[in-house]
């Protein structure tokens, strides 16, 4: 026997489709949003330990940048005795300044040279005499050259002249007038700071 459906299959299956269908597009769109509350959730994660690690590093710049400020209070205290001590240093070597002056001069003029005047000025000393010839005037020049407190020395001038003696008789001398600079202890070795020290102990 032959049976025959006389319902309407094609709608039954359309609507069956479209059952699929919809079903379907609900599955998805609760898979996405199931996909979204979880990536929602890891980047919730991620920034709450991002703003636990920026707290962190706020807070350890604040601590250094204090460690750095105490840093800098401490460079400004140590350069300002550093002054003071340079301050003391310059003083003590000022105050035996003129014993230096006076061993060298002494320990290096040669015979046959008198000095009438030294007058110093900052570290420019100014030295006038006279010499019975241009050559001691010349080897004064070389012996200051080589002194420990004493360097560039200048011949200024000089020029003959006749001068009465004690005897009163006249002789024909050169007066001379020359310019040499004063060391800075820094400049000279410790061995020489040493030994000139020792020559201004005897001679005080």
């Amino acid at each position: 026997m032959i049976l025959i459906n006389l319902l309407p299959h094609r709608e039954a299956k359309r609507q069956q489709r479209k059952r699929a269908f919809f079903a379907a597009l609900g599955l998805s769109a609760l898979a996405g949003l199931a996909v979204v509350g979880v990536w929602f959730t890891v980047l919730q994660q991620m920034t709450s330990a991002q703003g636990s690690r920026n707290d962190f590093l706020r807070g350890e710049i604040a601590r250094l940048d204090a460690q750095v400020k105490d840093i800098a209070t401490l460079r400004a205290e140590i350069e300002a005795l550093k002054a003071r001590q340079k301050s003391v240093e310059d003083l003590q070597t000022d105050r035996n300044t003129p014993v230096y002056l006076l061993d060298e001069v002494a320990r290096y003029t040669p015979e046959g040279i008198y000095l009438t005047t030294i007058k110093q000025t900052g570290q420019s000393v100014a030295i006038n005499g006279v010499a019975q010839t241009n050559e001691r005037v010349s080897e004064f020049l070389r012996n200051v050259g080589t002194a420990t407190w004493l360097e560039r020395p200048e011949l200024l001038e000089i020029k003959s002249a006749n001068i009465t003696t004690t005897g009163k008789d006249q002789r024909r001398l050169y007066e001379f007038s020359m310019r040499v600079s004063l060391k800075r202890p820094q400049a000279a070795t410790p061995a020489d700071a040493a030994a000139s020290g020792a020559a201004a102990k005897k001679a005080s």
